[in-house]
Parts: structure tokens; C-alpha cells; sequence
């Protein structure tokens, strides 16, 4: 085992390879439909099969999304480009080759921002390009044979590769975190790392801390969750150490992770840029896009959780913790959106989504798409609390839960239920002169300096007013005429 001291020599050098399942209705350069979870090899084509005679065509929703997820991220967009082949064999790749681009690729440069442990970091891009997935190889269901499942071939893939800027598994995944919410914001794939449509691959390396040159990386694949990514970078990183503070040499390699002891193995030596074979697809023409299109697909952009984060904490004074709840999922933003359009105490509004709703949604295991209770209904809802015309017990406790689950009215509902605070400021004073009475010995305990015997005087307060009576205004009377 290497000591801490030991560790705390090197610096650990992270790239991570991104890739994006798109969520279009048809594959990448053919017309059947993909949908996770089908029967195995029910989703194919002879095009995806590659059969002599046949043709590809790119999917021009592709295109537009490789565009959105570049202006989103501040990449240069390549007006002119080509697709390549890239040749290996795999049993899961029929055709022999993957149909990806090579020297133009659709995007270049770009960043995104991390925090991490409060601070705060740019991570630069190398490239995003388009390609298209392999098939999946099977090994755990029949213990003498591997079994393939060629519904996934074809399907449209965004890939993003990073410079090796991340330093350690809390960056990569702070890194990974904040990928999967801009491509849900942007509506261009799930992010499920669990069913493959998100997948990272990361490349690792160490080198002692001033040293200019990197060390020798290995590439760490299959990777189902970005948990398990951070787990296997910091393996990685001390087996590499280990590896050279013991006279060793790092080979360059691709390794898997082993999530039951959180551990890496070794698949097969790296393979070289040269040993694809690379060339220009011969069935595709190059691509030409237009600035009018660019345009087009800029206007459509939504406003991303960073662009939101900072209208949150700078326009509305809400915490980082409200903001980073409220930009989580873009639904749940936009649900916000429309609730302050219609109430604009941004800071109630923030609090009611982040608990009642976000509460309501939690237990029963549903989307914002599927909350019942519309914005104009809630907006009614914080402004009778705001007109003083019902509690925020009452709101919470009563009248949310009567109302929620049939989008009903919350005045209509209060009216009819008699809870309405109507109250008259006599009726008021004349409560709060009697629970004074009640306790003459607790009056004068709280006038010689015990102020916490007020939340007793309320209490007896709200149990005779039957929570049809302004706590706020109690709470001033109640004050006023224990000063007297």
C-alpha cells in the first residue's frame, strides 16, 4: 500500500470520452426506430446490417443536434465536413466498419464550467462528432456462449472528448453531473447512464507534481454510473502510483471496472488512431450547413441551468441551494418560470416548489410533466397567504392537500371548507386579551425578560381562534399588549 504522503506527490491527469445516445425517433443513417428494451434483435435493417447494395442516409436531426449541443457549449461550428469509416472488427459490428468522422469533425473547442468543493473551474473541450453505436455483447445469460443483440447498431451517438483538464474522480464527476443536465435541458438524450445512453470512458494518467510532461494513460470503459466513474478514476490513479513508485511501467491500455470491489482490469493493449484505418465514407457526401440553419437551431435553444443558476442568485436573491434545486431538471424549472410569472415573491414560490412540490413528486415516484396542481392554481394558493387570508399551517397542511390532486381552486376550496381567515382585529385582540388572562404568572415571568413564553401565548391563541385568524397579526397584538 502506498502511504498518503506518498500520493499526495502526484498529480492525477483525467480526459473523459462522452457519448451521447440521441433521442431521435430513427436511427443514424437509416429509417428503422430504436427503443430501449425491445426484443433482442427486433430493431434492424439491412442497411445497419450492411448488406451489399445498400446505402446510408444521415439522419438530419443528428446534425441538428450535434449543432445545439455545440452552441450550447460554446464550440466552434464546422460549416464543411465529411463522415469516415472507421474499420475494426467486433462481433456486435456487423459491417466492419463505423460509419463517425475522423479530421472534421462537427464541433471544436468549447468548455464546460464545474464546481467543485465550492471552487470553481472551466473544463476545455477537444472536439464533439457524431458516429454511430455498435451492437451489444451479451455474456451473462448463457454460461457457453456470447449473445448479441444488433437493435442498438446504428443508433445515433454524440461524442464529446475533453482535454485532460479534470485532476481528480470529484471533478470527472462534477464534470459528468453537469453533461447529463445541459443534454436534458437541451432535449437531446435521457442521460441514463444505467441503460447505456449515456456512457463515459476516461483516460487516466499521473505525473509528479511540476513535471510538464504527462504519463502514460489507460483508458477505463464500461462504466455504468458516474459514481462508479469517480471509483474507478481514484483506483486507477493509486494502482498507477503504486505501479511506479515500485519500479515499474505503466502500459498503455484499455481496462473495465469491476463495480463489486472497485476495482480495474485489463482488456486489451491500446489501440493507435492508425490501426482504425481511417477514411473518408465513400456512400455519404460531404455536408455543407448553412448559416440560416445555425441560426434556426440557435433560436431554439432553452435557458441553460448555469445561464438560470445565475439569474437565481443574482436577479431573484435566492441561495445557491435554491438555485441549484430549482435548475436540476429543466421541467422543474420551467414549472418555476411560470409560477413567478403569475407571483413574484420568488423567494415563497422557490420554497413551495422545493418542498410541497418536490415532496408531492417524491412520493409518488413522478415528473413535473405529471404534477396536477397548475401554476395559476398555486399562484392563487401563496397569494392568499400573502393577503393574509389564510395561514401557512392552514395553506400546507390543508388546503394543498385538498386541492393538489384534482387541480381545484384553493379559494373555492377554502370557501367551501370554511378556512378562510375572517377574523375581525377586535376579535383578534379580545383572543388575545384571554390567553394573557389564562396565565397571569407566565405575563409576568415574560416582563421580567423570558420571551420565549410568547410561542405559549400563541399556542392557546391559535387553539381558540381554531386557525381562522391571522398568526402574524396575533403575533403583533400578542406583543403589544404585553409591552403595556
Amino acid at each position: 500500500m502506498i502511504d498518503e504522503a506518498t500520493l499526495a506527490q502526484y498529480e492525477i491527469v483525467i480526459g473523459l470520452e462522452v457519448h451521447l445516445q440521441l433521442s431521435t425517433t430513427t436511427k443514424a443513417y437509416s429509417a428503422e426506430k430504436y427503443e430501449y428494451g425491445g426484443l433482442p434483435n427486433d430493431q434492424v435493417s439491412v442497411i445497419t446490417l450492411g448488406h451489399p447494395g445498400t446505402l446510408p442516409v444521415p439522419n438530419q436531426q443528428v446534425v441538428k443536434y450535434a449543432v445545439r449541443l455545440g452552441l450550447a457549449l460554446g464550440c466552434d461550428i464546422r460549416k464543411e465536413m465529411h463522415y469516415a469509416r472507421k474499420n475494426y472488427f467486433y462481433a456486435d459490428l456487423p459491417k466492419g466498419y463505423q460509419i463517425t468522422q475522423d479530421h472534421t469533425p462537427i464541433c471544436n473547442g468549447g468548455y464546460i464550467d464545474i464546481t467543485t468543493n465550492g471552487v470553481d473551474k472551466r473544463v476545455n473541450l477537444t472536439r464533439i462528432h457524431m458516429e454511430e453505436d455498435a451492437g451489444k455483447s451479451i455474456h451473462d445469460v448463457d454460461p457457453f456462449h456470447t449473445l448479441i443483440d444488433l437493435n442498438r447498431a446504428g443508433v445515433p451517438l454524440l461524442e464529446i472528448v475533453s482535454e485532460p483538464e479534470m485532476r481528480s474522480g470529484e471533478e470527472a464527476y462534477q464534470y459528468l453531473t453537469e453533461v447529463r443536465k445541459i443534454v436534458r435541458y437541451l432535449g437531446i438524450c435521457d442521460g441514463n447512464m444505467e441503460e447505456g445512453s449515456l456512457r463515459c470512458d476516461a483516460n487516466i494518467s499521473v505525473r509528479k507534481f511540476g513535471d510538464p510532461k504527462f504519463g502514460t494513460r489507460t483508458e477505463v470503459k464500461n462504466m455504468n454510473s458516474m459514481r462508479n466513474v469517480q471509483r474507478a478514476i481514484d483506483f486507477e490513479a493509486k494502482r498507477q502510483i503504486e505501479i511506479i513508485e515500485n519500479g515499474g511501467t505503466i502500459h498503455q491500455e484499455t481496462r473495465s471496472f469491476d463495480a463489486t470491489d472497485g476495482s480495474t482490469f485489463s482488456l486489451r493493449s491500446k489501440e493507435f488512431a492508425h490501426d482504425y484505418r481511417y477514411f473518408p465514407e465513400p456512400d455519404i457526401a460531404p455536408i455543407s450547413l448553412k448559416d440560416v440553419f445555425i441560426e434556426e437551431v440557435k433560436k431554439g435553444l432553452p435557458e441553460l441551468p448555469s445561464q438560470l443558476f445565475k439569474k437565481y442568485t443574482q436577479e431573484y436573491g435566492l441561495s445557491d441551494y435554491d438555485a441549484t434545486i430549482l435548475t436540476e431538471e429543466r421541467g422543474i424549472a420551467e414549472y418555476y418560470n411560470d409560477l413567478i410569472s403569475k407571483f413574484n415573491n420568488y423567494k415563497v414560490a422557490a420554497n413551495w416548489v422545493i418542498t410541497s412540490v418536490k415532496s408531492y413528486l417524491n412520493q409518488r415516484a413522478i415528473k413535473i410533466d405529471r404534477f396536477p396542481l397548475t401554476t395559476s392554481n398555486l399562484a392563487k394558493l401563496l397569494q392568499l397567504i400573502e393577503d393574509g387570508k389564510i395561514s401557512h399551517t392552514t395553506a400546507t397542511q390543508k388546503i394543498f392537500p385538498g386541492v393538489v390532486d384534482d387541480n381545484i381552486d384553493p379559494e373555492t376550496y377554502a370557501k367551501e371548507n370554511n378556512l378562510l381567515q375572517d377574523t375581525s382585529e377586535d376579535e383578534i385582540i379580545a383572543l388575545a386579551q384571554a390567553a394573557l388572562d389564562k396565565y397571569p404568572d407566565k405575563v409576568a415571568a415574560y416582563k421580567q425578560g423570558n420571551k420565549n413564553l410568547l410561542g405559549l401565548f400563541m399556542g392557546e391563541f391559535m387553539k381558540a381562534a381554531k386557525g381562522k385568524a391571522d398568526p402574524k397579526k396575533a403575533n403583533q397584538i400578542l406583543r403589544t399588549l404585553l409591552e403595556k
